[in-house]
């Protein structure tokens, strides 16, 4: 079978004007849509769509340890499982579990560790699926939003919302959540996940090379979109449950009237 080529590098990711490549600025986020709630199978489920990002979040537990040699008899044991399809990115990925994906599944994992009271359900299991479906860039930061949203669907009791967002360095330039061809062609990626409310960093990594006033421009930059897109988790939550009293309401009616 014959190698589709490489894609091409762009002449320039951002022109003389200061706009990306996609039409941005460089302090502007990706259009984000997020859905909470959309699995009826899981115990919690979440979509987001971050740019071309589209990831699929699904919770299940607090449930009984499996092996049971794992359960710890002060808390339950968050698992996070990290995976991209096959058709998610231009050339087919194999669809065996890459040293990437078990990476990233520890460094989830642990930015939603320290919301969630897992003192409450010692000897359990709490079991966070993310699948991205498409890639686009900055996957790992879309779902950490998404699996908090998840796990907030779940109703398992967390301390707060973990919002993230990467920012990075493009021709010389600090600018926010990078698109797939800045992440590869750009300098340098900082992807910062963020508790809004506690002043908490849970995830802070950093690949290329920074001056200390970039990194401290970049981190303003991350923790000020972790901000904004805190907002719309909590927006798609109150959606959802809107929606559900409002069905609720409406079926007291109907039954009155009957």
């Amino acid at each position: 079978m014959e190698k589709l080529p490489e894609p091409k590098q762009p002449e320039k990711l951002i022109d003389d004007k200061g706009i990306r490549i996609d039409g941005r600025r460089l302090d502007q986020l990706r259009p984000i849509k997020l859905e909470v709630g959309i699995l009826d199978k899981a115990d919690g489920s979440a979509y987001i769509e971050q740019g071309k990002n589209k990831i699929l979040v699904g919770v299940y537990g607090p449930r009984e340890a499996h092996p049971k040699h794992i359960a710890l008899p002060d808390r339950a044991v968050l698992r996070c499982r990290y995976r991209m399809a096959p058709f998610s990115v231009d050339e087919r990925k194999n669809p065996a579990p890459s040293r990437r994906e078990m990476e990233l599944s520890k460094v989830i994992r642990e930015s939603l560790e320290s919301v969630v009271l897992t003192d409450l359900y010692p000897r359990t299991t709490i079991d966070v699926f993310i699948e991205v479906l498409q890639s686009d860039g900055g996957s790992r930061c879309a779902g950490i939003t998404a699996a908090s949203l998840a796990l907030a669907d779940a109703g398992i009791p967390m301390r707060e919302l973990v919002a993230a967002c990467a920012v990075g360095k493009i021709q010389g330039h600090m600018a926010l959540d990078l698109s797939d061809a800045e992440d590869k062609y750009g300098e340098a990626d900082l992807p910062v996940a963020w508790v809004p409310n506690a002043n908490l960093v849970t995830l802070l990594q950093m690949d290329g090379i920074l001056t200390t006033s970039e990194f401290e421009k970049g981190l303003t930059m991350a923790l000020d979109a972790c901000k904004t897109i805190h907002g719309m988790q909590q927006e798609a939550l109150k959606k959802k449950y809107l929606v559900i009293k409002e069905v609720a309401e409406e079926r007291e009616e109907t039954e009155v009237v009957a």
